[in-house]
């Protein structure tokens, strides 16, 4: 097809009027705008959840597919004018695919927390039981938190990990076979080891089980083979599309083997169900914008440059984990095999006040609840570090090592007044941070899809 180029000349200079308009009649929210560029800018993000959309990301979902409203899917609409619609969800299910190697992708949904329920309501009745890992362990609230829409429609029984910092698997095979779940969760926010998902399969087979993987966190390590792929071992595969994939927040749907097999106790296949089950069932309209910025980030996903960037990002998780313990931090399971490192704190520094302390000096971190723990998440007593932002920044390993060594000396310098208050001398706090924004100046926040 060819450009048209006073098209997309009509498109930037669409874009460039919203911005100029924003600062001419809305300094109030262009001021806040700007502000949160300059922040990401000055401040190092190691939240193991981080990861800044790339160009053509922002550009679509700033697109004029905003305006139009649809329903259905590709060639079966509610509504007319939806040409140009067909034509971006059916090149982001493509890739989508082909990105992960699945028989059926579905993109509207419009995070990975609905995903997750739009699965769990296609395949599961009220007051099933469902078994997840627990969120004191490494698990995601949407697998069975109490104040999750889990918790409140389902029998939730939770797994936990050994203190090598694995998943227990004998325990879930304990668990699944004493409480016969409709469904198995295999998935986590705060794990650094690789997941066995043929593993889980066999066990959801002796259980008669259905298993749902949900990798939003190891994506990208997914997609370029560095982690094993559970599309053809789980039923069914959820994840977001920020995180590792660098694109919107938005969540998608895939199906390996199983898409169109019945789904057991059911007279539907497994691809017609998880449709249904997105629209009409949980969901209107999607964000078409949000489909065409997923199908850019998809796109990349598939390039050498995103290939390159998550070989940084566990080099770069490797070499955060290797200088923490060699500062006698105690790394979960004494390292990683994805993008997180886990790191259980000392000192009677909790989790919470290590966080709040880091961020007055220009850190982001998030805090966890190591194996153990047994006070609230607001609390902790870990951090859960990611190499995402490291990577996409270009942090040299020296620079790894620098970024660590400025977490600890902050961290030897705080004094603990309580399990979320503390002490940390307001000068030293200024010279932290005047040394992060220079390690983020030499390190800039750049477009890694040039690199």
């Amino acid at each position: 097809m060819a450009v048209d180029t006073e098209q997309l000349r009509n498109q930037a200079d669409l874009l460039r009027r919203g911005l100029a308009d924003l600062r001419n009649e809305d300094a109030e929210l262009a001021s806040i705008l700007d502000a949160e560029v300059a922040r990401q800018h000055r401040t190092l993000s190691l939240a193991s959840s981080s990861c800044a959309a790339g160009p053509r990301s922002l550009a679509a979902s700033a697109s004029a597919l905003v305006n139009v409203t649809v329903q259905g899917i590709p060639g079966r609409r509610h509504y007319s004018g939806c040409e140009n619609v067909d034509l971006v969800e059916s090149l982001a299910i493509r890739r989508a695919r082909e990105l992960f190697a699945a028989q059926y992708a579905g993109v509207q949904s419009h995070s990975a927390s609905n995903a997750n329920y739009q699965v769990l309501t296609a395949l599961a009745e009220p007051g099933d039981t469902i078994l997840g890992m627990a969120l004191e362990q490494g698990g995601h609230l949407a697998h069975g938190r109490v104040e999750a829409f889990t918790e409140a429609n389902y029998k939730a029984v939770r797994y936990g990990t050994t203190s090598q910092g694995e998943i227990d698997y004998a325990e879930v095979r304990q668990l699944a076979m004493a409480h016969r779940p409709r469904i198995i969760i295999c998935g986590a926010t705060a794990h650094s080891r690789v997941v066995d998902f043929q593993r889980f399969r066999a066990i959801a087979d002796e259980a008669g089980a259905i298993v749902l993987a949900d990798i939003s966190h190891i994506a990208g390590l997914v997609a370029t083979g560095r982690h094993p792929s559970p599309i053809d071992a789980a039923h069914v595969t959820i994840t977001c599309t920020h995180r590792q994939l660098a694109g919107p927040r938005g969540g998608l749907i895939l199906s390996g083997r199983d898409a169109d097999t019945k789904v057991p106790g059911l007279r539907s296949s497994f691809r017609r169900v998880l449709e249904q089950a997105v629209s009409p069932g949980m969901q209107g309209a999607p964000a078409v914008n949000m489909i065409a910025a997923k199908a850019a980030a998809l796109g990349h996903a598939m390039s050498p440059q995103f290939d390159a960037y998550m070989g940084r990002v566990r080099d770069a998780a490797d070499e955060m984990a290797s200088a923490f313990m060699a500062r006698d931090y105690e790394v979960v399971g004494g390292g990683t095999e994805n993008h997180s490192i886990l790191l259980r704190l000392r000192g009677g520094i909790t989790g919470a006040i290590a966080e709040s302390a880091l961020e007055t000096c220009g850190i982001i971190v998030n805090k966890l609840r190591a194996r153990g723990e047994t006070r609230s998440s607001f609390v902790g007593n870990g951090l859960c570090i990611g190499s995402g932002s490291v990577a996409q920044r270009g942090i040299d390993p020296q620079g790894c090592r620098q970024v660590v060594d400025l977490v600890c000396r902050i961290l030897d310098k705080v004094t603990p007044l309580g399990e979320q208050r503390y002490q940390l001398d307001s000068v030293l706090q200024e010279q932290f941070r005047l040394e992060v924004e220079a390690l983020c100046l030499r390190y800039p926040i750049a477009d890694y899809r040039d690199s």
